[in-house]
C-alpha cells in the first residue's frame, strides 16, 4: 500500500471512530438528557431522577469515558499504520 493510500485509510478509520463516538455522546447527552428525560425521570438512582442525572452528570461522565476510549482506539490505529511512537 502506498503512503497516500495509507494516509487515506488511516483518516477514514479515524473519521469512523469519531462518528461513532460522537453519536454515542449525542444519544446520551441530548437523547437521555432532553428527549427521554420524562421517561427516565420515572426511574430513581440513589434518590435522584435518572433523567435529571443524565442531564447534569451522566453526559459528562460518558464524555470523559469516550475520551479514554478514543485514546485507546487511536493508539491501536497508530500501531496498525506504523505511526506509534
Amino acid at each position: 500500500m502506498s503512503e497516500k493510500q495509507n494516509r487515506k485509510a488511516y483518516w477514514k478509520e479515524n473519521l469512523r471512530y469519531l462518528a461513532i463516538l460522537l453519536a454515542v455522546w449525542f444519544i446520551v447527552s441530548f437523547g437521555f438528557g432532553v428527549i427521554l428525560v420524562d421517561q427516565l425521570n420515572s426511574i430513581k438512582l440513589g434518590g435522584i431522577k435518572l433523567g435529571f442525572w443524565f442531564a447534569q452528570q451522566g453526559s459528562i461522565y460518558v464524555f470523559v469515558i469516550l475520551i479514554f476510549v478514543y485514546m485507546k482506539l487511536m493508539n491501536t490505529l497508530d500501531k496498525k499504520y506504523g505511526l506509534d511512537e
